[in-house]
Protein backbone atom coordinates (compact mmCIF):
# COMPACT_ATOMS: atom_id res chain seq x y z
CA UNK A 1 0.00 0.00 0.00
CA UNK A 2 3.06 2.22 -0.58
CA UNK A 3 2.14 2.99 -4.14
CA UNK A 4 2.73 6.79 -4.90
CA UNK A 5 2.40 7.45 -8.57
CA UNK A 6 4.62 9.89 -10.01
CA UNK A 7 2.77 12.20 -12.30
CA UNK A 8 4.28 15.85 -12.56
CA UNK A 9 6.27 14.73 -15.92
CA UNK A 10 2.62 13.43 -17.78
CA UNK A 11 -0.18 15.32 -19.31
CA UNK A 12 -3.53 15.46 -18.96
CA UNK A 13 -5.81 16.53 -16.11
CA UNK A 14 -4.59 14.91 -12.74
CA UNK A 15 -6.87 12.08 -12.15
CA UNK A 16 -6.07 11.27 -15.74
CA UNK A 17 -2.25 11.17 -14.99
CA UNK A 18 -3.09 9.04 -11.91
CA UNK A 19 -4.58 6.69 -13.61
CA UNK A 20 -1.65 6.63 -16.74
CA UNK A 21 0.59 6.18 -14.32
CA UNK A 22 -0.95 3.15 -12.92
CA UNK A 23 -0.79 1.78 -16.07
CA UNK A 24 2.59 2.29 -16.94
CA UNK A 25 3.78 0.61 -13.66
CA UNK A 26 2.00 -2.09 -13.94
CA UNK A 27 3.74 -2.52 -17.17
CA UNK A 28 6.80 -1.71 -15.69
CA UNK A 29 6.52 -4.19 -12.50
CA UNK A 30 6.35 -2.08 -10.15
CA UNK A 31 2.72 -2.67 -9.13
CA UNK A 32 2.00 -6.49 -9.57
CA UNK A 33 -1.17 -8.31 -9.86
CA UNK A 34 -3.36 -8.68 -6.68
CA UNK A 35 -1.28 -5.81 -5.35
CA UNK A 36 -3.33 -3.65 -2.36
CA UNK A 37 -3.35 0.14 -3.51
CA UNK A 38 -3.28 2.97 -1.15
CA UNK A 39 -7.15 4.60 0.39
CA UNK A 40 -8.37 7.30 -1.48
CA UNK A 41 -7.69 9.30 1.28
CA UNK A 42 -4.34 8.00 1.92
CA UNK A 43 -3.16 8.87 -1.83
CA UNK A 44 -4.82 11.90 -1.95
CA UNK A 45 -3.11 13.03 1.15
CA UNK A 46 0.34 11.25 -0.26
CA UNK A 47 -0.43 13.39 -3.85
CA UNK A 48 -1.20 16.61 -1.82
CA UNK A 49 -4.30 16.97 -3.73
CA UNK A 50 -8.43 16.65 -3.51
CA UNK A 51 -9.99 13.72 -2.55
CA UNK A 52 -12.64 13.61 -5.44
CA UNK A 53 -9.90 13.72 -8.19
CA UNK A 54 -8.41 10.28 -6.83
CA UNK A 55 -12.05 9.07 -6.43
CA UNK A 56 -12.27 9.97 -10.38
CA UNK A 57 -9.01 8.78 -11.11
CA UNK A 58 -9.83 5.38 -9.26
CA UNK A 59 -13.25 4.76 -10.59
CA UNK A 60 -11.32 5.58 -14.18
CA UNK A 61 -9.25 2.84 -13.44
CA UNK A 62 -11.74 0.35 -12.56
CA UNK A 63 -13.65 1.15 -15.94
CA UNK A 64 -10.56 0.42 -17.80
CA UNK A 65 -10.35 -3.15 -16.14
CA UNK A 66 -6.60 -2.52 -14.30
CA UNK A 67 -8.00 -1.90 -11.08
CA UNK A 68 -10.79 -3.95 -8.96
CA UNK A 69 -12.48 -3.13 -5.43
CA UNK A 70 -13.58 -5.33 -3.29
CA UNK A 71 -15.53 -4.94 -0.33
CA UNK A 72 -14.29 -4.50 3.24
CA UNK A 73 -10.59 -4.88 1.84
CA UNK A 74 -9.66 -2.18 -0.09
CA UNK A 75 -8.53 -1.23 -4.18
CA UNK A 76 -6.03 -3.85 -5.95
CA UNK A 77 -4.00 -4.45 -8.79
CA UNK A 78 -6.41 -6.40 -11.04
CA UNK A 79 -5.97 -9.60 -12.15
CA UNK A 80 -6.73 -8.86 -15.66
CA UNK A 81 -6.62 -6.00 -18.23
CA UNK A 82 -7.96 -7.09 -21.27
CA UNK A 83 -11.52 -7.21 -20.69
CA UNK A 84 -13.98 -4.67 -19.17
CA UNK A 85 -17.52 -5.08 -17.69
CA UNK A 86 -19.77 -5.55 -20.97
CA UNK A 87 -23.33 -5.33 -21.55
CA UNK A 88 -24.65 -8.72 -20.50
CA UNK A 89 -28.28 -10.01 -21.71
CA UNK A 90 -30.78 -9.72 -19.01
CA UNK A 91 -30.24 -11.72 -16.87
CA UNK A 92 -26.85 -12.79 -17.26
CA UNK A 93 -24.32 -10.85 -14.58
CA UNK A 94 -21.81 -13.66 -14.69
CA UNK A 95 -20.80 -15.22 -18.23
CA UNK A 96 -18.94 -18.58 -18.50
CA UNK A 97 -20.34 -19.70 -21.57
CA UNK A 98 -17.96 -18.40 -24.24
CA UNK A 99 -14.45 -20.80 -24.13
CA UNK A 100 -12.27 -17.73 -24.15
CA UNK A 101 -8.82 -17.36 -23.26
CA UNK A 102 -8.13 -15.42 -19.56
CA UNK A 103 -5.84 -12.13 -20.52
CA UNK A 104 -3.50 -11.62 -17.03
CA UNK A 105 -1.67 -8.46 -16.37
CA UNK A 106 1.39 -10.52 -17.45
CA UNK A 107 0.24 -11.02 -20.89
CA UNK A 108 0.69 -6.93 -21.53
CA UNK A 109 -1.31 -7.11 -24.40
CA UNK A 110 -2.56 -3.65 -24.54
CA UNK A 111 1.28 -2.33 -24.16
CA UNK A 112 2.19 -5.30 -27.12
CA UNK A 113 -0.47 -4.75 -29.80
CA UNK A 114 0.54 -0.56 -29.36
CA UNK A 115 4.01 -1.72 -29.73
CA UNK A 116 3.82 -4.05 -32.44
CA UNK A 117 1.10 -1.88 -34.29
CA UNK A 118 4.08 0.87 -33.90
CA UNK A 119 6.92 -1.17 -35.10
CA UNK A 120 4.98 -2.35 -37.89
CA UNK A 121 4.13 1.57 -38.96
CA UNK A 122 8.08 2.17 -38.48
CA UNK A 123 8.86 0.07 -40.93
CA UNK A 124 6.42 0.11 -43.92
CA UNK A 125 3.24 2.16 -42.81
CA UNK A 126 0.17 1.20 -41.64
CA UNK A 127 -1.76 1.60 -44.69
CA UNK A 128 0.25 -0.48 -46.54
CA UNK A 129 -2.12 -3.23 -44.55
CA UNK A 130 -5.17 -2.15 -46.35
CA UNK A 131 -4.85 -3.30 -49.65
CA UNK A 132 -5.97 -6.97 -50.94
CA UNK A 133 -3.25 -9.21 -50.09
CA UNK A 134 -2.27 -12.70 -51.62
CA UNK A 135 -5.15 -15.32 -50.09
CA UNK A 136 -3.37 -17.50 -47.01
CA UNK A 137 -1.04 -14.26 -46.36
CA UNK A 138 2.37 -13.93 -48.10
CA UNK A 139 5.58 -16.25 -48.66
CA UNK A 140 7.37 -14.52 -45.67
CA UNK A 141 4.54 -14.55 -43.56
CA UNK A 142 3.07 -18.39 -44.05
CA UNK A 143 7.03 -18.92 -43.87
CA UNK A 144 7.54 -17.19 -40.33
CA UNK A 145 4.28 -19.29 -39.20
CA UNK A 146 5.43 -22.67 -40.53
CA UNK A 147 8.79 -22.22 -39.07
CA UNK A 148 7.09 -21.51 -35.24
CA UNK A 149 4.91 -24.84 -35.68
CA UNK A 150 7.61 -27.04 -36.70
CA UNK A 151 8.47 -27.50 -33.37
CA UNK A 152 5.48 -29.35 -32.54
CA UNK A 153 4.69 -30.10 -36.34
CA UNK A 154 7.46 -31.11 -38.44
CA UNK A 155 6.30 -31.37 -41.80
CA UNK A 156 4.93 -28.15 -41.40
CA UNK A 157 6.27 -25.77 -44.16
CA UNK A 158 4.62 -22.62 -46.31
CA UNK A 159 4.43 -24.31 -49.40
CA UNK A 160 1.91 -26.71 -47.07
CA UNK A 161 0.26 -24.14 -44.88
CA UNK A 162 -2.49 -21.39 -45.35
CA UNK A 163 -3.23 -18.73 -42.68
CA UNK A 164 -7.15 -18.20 -42.37
CA UNK A 165 -9.39 -15.85 -40.86
CA UNK A 166 -10.13 -17.85 -37.60
CA UNK A 167 -10.41 -21.88 -37.35
CA UNK A 168 -14.06 -21.36 -38.02
CA UNK A 169 -14.16 -20.28 -41.70
CA UNK A 170 -11.25 -23.12 -42.03
CA UNK A 171 -13.73 -26.01 -40.90
CA UNK A 172 -16.63 -24.55 -43.27
CA UNK A 173 -13.77 -25.16 -46.01
CA UNK A 174 -12.41 -27.91 -45.25
CA UNK A 175 -16.51 -29.80 -44.90
CA UNK A 176 -17.00 -27.96 -48.07
CA UNK A 177 -13.92 -28.97 -49.86
CA UNK A 178 -13.88 -32.77 -48.93
CA UNK A 179 -17.71 -33.81 -48.97
CA UNK A 180 -20.87 -32.67 -50.36
CA UNK A 181 -24.22 -32.74 -49.20
CA UNK A 182 -25.35 -35.96 -47.30
CA UNK A 183 -21.84 -37.07 -47.02
CA UNK A 184 -20.72 -38.37 -43.62
CA UNK A 185 -17.85 -36.65 -41.45
CA UNK A 186 -17.60 -39.05 -38.12
CA UNK A 187 -16.53 -36.85 -34.78
CA UNK A 188 -16.30 -37.48 -31.13
CA UNK A 189 -19.58 -38.05 -29.63
CA UNK A 190 -19.45 -34.72 -27.83
CA UNK A 191 -18.11 -31.66 -29.99
CA UNK A 192 -17.73 -28.43 -30.87
CA UNK A 193 -20.56 -26.63 -31.77
CA UNK A 194 -18.97 -24.91 -34.67
CA UNK A 195 -18.21 -27.98 -36.85
CA UNK A 196 -22.36 -28.82 -35.91
CA UNK A 197 -23.21 -25.21 -37.42
CA UNK A 198 -20.86 -25.52 -40.71
CA UNK A 199 -22.00 -29.50 -41.38
CA UNK A 200 -25.35 -28.21 -40.84
CA UNK A 201 -25.52 -25.46 -43.35
CA UNK A 202 -23.71 -27.30 -45.95
CA UNK A 203 -26.37 -30.34 -45.21
CA UNK A 204 -23.14 -32.43 -44.11
CA UNK A 205 -24.16 -34.99 -41.65
CA UNK A 206 -22.39 -35.86 -38.37
CA UNK A 207 -21.87 -39.13 -36.69
CA UNK A 208 -21.00 -39.15 -33.24
CA UNK A 209 -18.71 -42.03 -32.12
CA UNK A 210 -18.29 -42.96 -28.24
CA UNK A 211 -16.17 -41.79 -26.00
CA UNK A 212 -14.66 -42.11 -22.75
CA UNK A 213 -12.91 -39.63 -19.90
CA UNK A 214 -9.74 -40.85 -22.23
CA UNK A 215 -11.50 -39.20 -25.42
CA UNK A 216 -12.78 -41.23 -28.49
CA UNK A 217 -12.59 -45.24 -28.89
CA UNK A 218 -10.20 -46.22 -30.87
CA UNK A 219 -12.59 -49.58 -31.25
CA UNK A 220 -15.78 -47.53 -31.80
CA UNK A 221 -14.18 -45.06 -34.39
CA UNK A 222 -12.47 -48.40 -36.55
CA UNK A 223 -16.35 -49.70 -36.72
CA UNK A 224 -18.17 -46.55 -37.67
CA UNK A 225 -15.68 -46.19 -40.59
CA UNK A 226 -16.44 -49.34 -41.64
CA UNK A 227 -20.34 -48.65 -41.17
CA UNK A 228 -19.91 -45.41 -42.70
CA UNK A 229 -17.29 -44.90 -45.11
CA UNK A 230 -16.51 -41.32 -43.90
CA UNK A 231 -15.32 -38.78 -46.04
CA UNK A 232 -13.40 -37.43 -43.35
CA UNK A 233 -13.30 -37.86 -39.14
CA UNK A 234 -12.76 -34.35 -37.04
CA UNK A 235 -11.29 -34.41 -33.82
CA UNK A 236 -9.91 -32.25 -31.18
CA UNK A 237 -7.43 -34.55 -29.56
CA UNK A 238 -5.79 -32.10 -27.11
CA UNK A 239 -8.04 -30.62 -24.37
CA UNK A 240 -11.32 -31.88 -26.06
CA UNK A 241 -13.73 -29.33 -26.34
CA UNK A 242 -16.12 -30.03 -23.96
CA UNK A 243 -14.73 -32.55 -21.99
CA UNK A 244 -11.15 -31.40 -22.04
CA UNK A 245 -9.69 -35.08 -22.58
CA UNK A 246 -6.18 -35.56 -24.41
CA UNK A 247 -5.32 -38.72 -25.68
CA UNK A 248 -2.83 -40.78 -24.95
CA UNK A 249 -0.04 -41.86 -27.37
CA UNK A 250 -1.33 -44.90 -27.75
CA UNK A 251 -5.00 -44.19 -28.57
CA UNK A 252 -2.97 -41.11 -31.44
CA UNK A 253 -1.21 -44.40 -32.51
CA UNK A 254 -4.47 -46.61 -33.05
CA UNK A 255 -6.60 -43.86 -34.59
CA UNK A 256 -3.71 -42.84 -37.21
CA UNK A 257 -3.90 -46.44 -38.49
CA UNK A 258 -7.46 -46.56 -38.43
CA UNK A 259 -7.61 -43.50 -40.58
CA UNK A 260 -5.08 -44.95 -42.65
CA UNK A 261 -6.67 -47.99 -43.15
CA UNK A 262 -10.05 -47.02 -44.15
CA UNK A 263 -8.51 -44.59 -46.62
CA UNK A 264 -10.01 -41.76 -45.21
CA UNK A 265 -8.66 -38.08 -44.38
CA UNK A 266 -8.48 -36.21 -40.37
CA UNK A 267 -9.33 -32.85 -39.79
CA UNK A 268 -7.42 -32.33 -36.45
CA UNK A 269 -8.68 -29.15 -34.57
CA UNK A 270 -5.91 -28.11 -32.52
CA UNK A 271 -7.23 -25.20 -31.02
CA UNK A 272 -5.68 -25.82 -27.37
CA UNK A 273 -2.46 -27.73 -28.45
CA UNK A 274 -0.48 -24.46 -27.68
CA UNK A 275 -1.63 -25.16 -23.99
CA UNK A 276 -0.53 -28.65 -23.56
CA UNK A 277 2.51 -29.17 -26.16
CA UNK A 278 3.25 -32.33 -24.78
CA UNK A 279 1.05 -33.66 -26.90
CA UNK A 280 2.19 -34.31 -30.38
CA UNK A 281 -0.65 -33.62 -32.94
CA UNK A 282 -2.16 -37.23 -34.72
CA UNK A 283 -1.25 -35.41 -37.80
CA UNK A 284 2.18 -35.96 -37.40
CA UNK A 285 1.48 -39.92 -37.91
CA UNK A 286 -0.23 -39.15 -41.11
CA UNK A 287 0.79 -36.03 -42.62
CA UNK A 288 -0.28 -37.49 -45.90
CA UNK A 289 -3.70 -37.47 -44.82
CA UNK A 290 -4.24 -35.04 -42.20
CA UNK A 291 -5.19 -31.37 -42.28
CA UNK A 292 -4.45 -29.93 -39.20
CA UNK A 293 -5.96 -26.50 -37.59
CA UNK A 294 -4.20 -24.55 -35.44
CA UNK A 295 -5.73 -20.86 -34.22
CA UNK A 296 -4.69 -18.36 -31.75
CA UNK A 297 -8.27 -17.55 -30.65
CA UNK A 298 -7.43 -19.77 -27.67
CA UNK A 299 -3.66 -19.35 -26.78
CA UNK A 300 -3.52 -15.87 -27.24
CA UNK A 301 -7.27 -13.70 -27.88
CA UNK A 302 -10.09 -15.02 -30.26
CA UNK A 303 -10.69 -11.15 -32.15
CA UNK A 304 -7.51 -11.44 -33.63
CA UNK A 305 -8.55 -13.71 -36.40
CA UNK A 306 -5.74 -15.54 -37.48
CA UNK A 307 -5.58 -19.38 -37.73
CA UNK A 308 -3.14 -21.81 -39.65
CA UNK A 309 -3.71 -24.83 -41.62
CA UNK A 310 -1.18 -27.30 -42.52
CA UNK A 311 -2.30 -29.88 -45.63
CA UNK A 312 -1.29 -32.96 -46.55
CA UNK A 313 0.47 -31.43 -49.91
CA UNK A 314 1.18 -28.77 -52.02
CA UNK A 315 -2.05 -29.27 -53.84
CA UNK A 316 -4.28 -29.59 -51.23
CA UNK A 317 -2.65 -26.37 -50.22
CA UNK A 318 -3.21 -24.43 -53.18
CA UNK A 319 -6.98 -25.74 -53.17
CA UNK A 320 -7.58 -24.62 -50.00
CA UNK A 321 -6.35 -20.95 -50.76
CA UNK A 322 -8.82 -20.82 -53.94
CA UNK A 323 -11.34 -21.76 -51.38
CA UNK A 324 -11.00 -19.29 -48.87
CA UNK A 325 -10.47 -16.51 -52.03
CA UNK A 326 -14.11 -17.81 -53.28
CA UNK A 327 -15.23 -17.16 -49.49
CA UNK A 328 -13.52 -14.36 -47.20
CA UNK A 329 -11.13 -13.32 -49.70
CA UNK A 330 -8.43 -13.31 -47.16
CA UNK A 331 -7.18 -12.98 -43.36
CA UNK A 332 -7.29 -8.87 -42.29
CA UNK A 333 -3.27 -8.42 -43.24
CA UNK A 334 -2.91 -6.14 -40.39
CA UNK A 335 -3.64 -8.50 -37.83
CA UNK A 336 -1.83 -11.45 -39.77
CA UNK A 337 1.34 -8.45 -40.04
CA UNK A 338 0.92 -8.25 -35.91
CA UNK A 339 0.93 -11.50 -35.42
CA UNK A 340 3.62 -12.38 -37.67
CA UNK A 341 6.09 -9.70 -35.94
CA UNK A 342 4.90 -11.16 -31.88
CA UNK A 343 6.16 -14.54 -33.84
CA UNK A 344 9.40 -13.53 -35.18
CA UNK A 345 9.89 -11.66 -31.91
CA UNK A 346 9.55 -14.12 -29.41
CA UNK A 347 6.10 -11.82 -28.18
CA UNK A 348 3.72 -14.82 -29.10
CA UNK A 349 5.54 -17.69 -27.04
CA UNK A 350 5.46 -15.17 -24.45
CA UNK A 351 1.92 -14.00 -24.29
CA UNK A 352 1.21 -17.91 -24.56
CA UNK A 353 2.86 -18.47 -21.09
CA UNK A 354 1.18 -16.05 -19.56
CA UNK A 355 -2.36 -17.07 -21.08
CA UNK A 356 -1.19 -20.90 -19.55
CA UNK A 357 0.04 -20.08 -16.19
CA UNK A 358 -3.32 -18.13 -15.67
CA UNK A 359 -5.44 -20.96 -17.01
CA UNK A 360 -3.22 -23.15 -14.84
CA UNK A 361 -4.06 -20.44 -11.58
CA UNK A 362 -7.85 -21.24 -12.66
CA UNK A 363 -8.16 -24.76 -12.77
CA UNK A 364 -6.58 -24.72 -9.34
CA UNK A 365 -9.22 -22.28 -7.92
CA UNK A 366 -11.87 -24.32 -9.68
CA UNK A 367 -10.69 -27.53 -8.20
CA UNK A 368 -10.61 -26.16 -4.48
CA UNK A 369 -14.33 -25.07 -5.11
CA UNK A 370 -15.34 -27.75 -6.92
CA UNK A 371 -14.18 -30.73 -3.98
CA UNK A 372 -16.89 -33.51 -3.90
CA UNK A 373 -18.46 -32.93 -6.94
CA UNK A 374 -18.02 -34.79 -10.56
CA UNK A 375 -15.47 -33.38 -13.23
CA UNK A 376 -13.20 -33.62 -16.22
CA UNK A 377 -10.69 -30.93 -16.34
CA UNK A 378 -7.07 -30.65 -16.98
CA UNK A 379 -4.20 -28.08 -15.76
CA UNK A 380 -4.27 -25.64 -18.73
CA UNK A 381 -7.33 -26.00 -20.02
CA UNK A 382 -10.17 -23.03 -20.06
CA UNK A 383 -12.68 -24.86 -19.30
CA UNK A 384 -14.11 -27.87 -16.84
CA UNK A 385 -16.91 -30.44 -17.96
CA UNK A 386 -19.39 -30.66 -15.04
CA UNK A 387 -21.34 -33.61 -14.87
CA UNK A 388 -24.72 -32.57 -13.49
CA UNK A 389 -26.56 -34.21 -10.16
CA UNK A 390 -29.26 -37.25 -11.65
CA UNK A 391 -32.88 -36.08 -11.29
CA UNK A 392 -31.76 -31.93 -11.78
CA UNK A 393 -32.77 -31.08 -15.47
CA UNK A 394 -33.20 -27.80 -14.34
CA UNK A 395 -29.42 -27.11 -12.95
CA UNK A 396 -28.24 -24.70 -15.88
CA UNK A 397 -32.09 -22.29 -16.11
CA UNK A 398 -31.25 -22.29 -12.22
CA UNK A 399 -27.89 -21.05 -12.76
CA UNK A 400 -28.89 -18.47 -15.21
CA UNK A 401 -32.36 -16.94 -13.23
CA UNK A 402 -29.16 -16.38 -10.37
CA UNK A 403 -27.07 -14.61 -13.02
CA UNK A 404 -24.97 -17.20 -14.14
CA UNK A 405 -24.44 -18.71 -17.57
CA UNK A 406 -22.91 -22.15 -18.79
CA UNK A 407 -23.48 -24.36 -21.48
CA UNK A 408 -25.49 -27.39 -21.16
CA UNK A 409 -24.37 -30.41 -22.64
CA UNK A 410 -27.12 -30.76 -25.40
CA UNK A 411 -25.21 -28.25 -27.36
CA UNK A 412 -22.26 -30.26 -27.65
CA UNK A 413 -24.13 -33.86 -28.45
CA UNK A 414 -23.87 -34.92 -32.20
CA UNK A 415 -26.91 -37.55 -32.19
CA UNK A 416 -28.08 -39.33 -29.28
CA UNK A 417 -29.52 -38.60 -25.89
CA UNK A 418 -27.59 -35.28 -24.97
CA UNK A 419 -25.29 -35.98 -21.71
CA UNK A 420 -26.85 -34.43 -18.48
CA UNK A 421 -23.38 -32.24 -18.13
CA UNK A 422 -22.25 -28.94 -18.57
CA UNK A 423 -19.32 -26.49 -19.77
CA UNK A 424 -17.87 -24.39 -17.30
CA UNK A 425 -15.26 -21.58 -19.16
CA UNK A 426 -13.28 -20.78 -16.43
CA UNK A 427 -11.57 -18.03 -18.62
CA UNK A 428 -14.21 -15.99 -19.21
CA UNK A 429 -14.33 -14.47 -16.10
CA UNK A 430 -12.93 -11.32 -16.42
CA UNK A 431 -11.11 -12.02 -13.09
CA UNK A 432 -10.29 -14.44 -10.40
CA UNK A 433 -12.45 -12.21 -7.93
CA UNK A 434 -15.67 -12.95 -10.50
CA UNK A 435 -14.31 -16.21 -10.84
CA UNK A 436 -14.71 -16.90 -6.98
CA UNK A 437 -18.26 -15.57 -7.08
CA UNK A 438 -19.49 -17.92 -10.63
CA UNK A 439 -18.22 -20.78 -8.48
CA UNK A 440 -20.27 -20.07 -5.22
CA UNK A 441 -22.95 -19.48 -7.53
CA UNK A 442 -21.90 -22.91 -9.09
CA UNK A 443 -21.72 -24.89 -6.11
CA UNK A 444 -24.91 -23.24 -4.40
CA UNK A 445 -27.14 -24.61 -7.62
CA UNK A 446 -25.44 -27.88 -7.24
CA UNK A 447 -26.01 -28.35 -3.46
CA UNK A 448 -29.80 -27.56 -4.00
CA UNK A 449 -32.00 -30.04 -2.95
CA UNK A 450 -33.28 -31.74 -6.20
CA UNK A 451 -37.23 -30.76 -4.85
CA UNK A 452 -37.07 -27.13 -4.92
CA UNK A 453 -39.26 -25.56 -7.47
CA UNK A 454 -39.78 -21.80 -8.42
CA UNK A 455 -42.85 -20.49 -7.92
CA UNK A 456 -44.33 -18.82 -10.72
Amino acid sequence: MDWTPTISELSGPRYQRIVDAMEADIAAGRLVRGQQLPTQRALAKALGIDLTTVTRAYTEARRRGIMEARVGQGSFVSETSARRAVDLPHPVAIDLSMNVPPHPLEAQLDERIMAGLEALRAQSGLTAFLNYQPPGGSAHEREVAARWMRARVPHAHADRLVIFPGAQTILFNLLAYLARPGDIVLTEAVTFPGIKAAAAQLGVRLVGVAMDDGGILPDALAKACRTHKPKAVYLIPTLHNPTTATLSAERRGAIAKIIRDADTVLIEDDAYGLLDRSASPIANLIPERAYLATTLSKCIAPALRVAYLVTPDNAAQQDMRTCLQATVQMPAPLMVALVTHWIETGIADRIITAIRSEAIGRQQLAQRALKGFQFLAKPAAHHLWLRLPEGRPDVAAHLLRNGLAVVAGGAFAVDGTPPHAARVSLGAARNRAELTEALRILVGALRRPADTRQIV
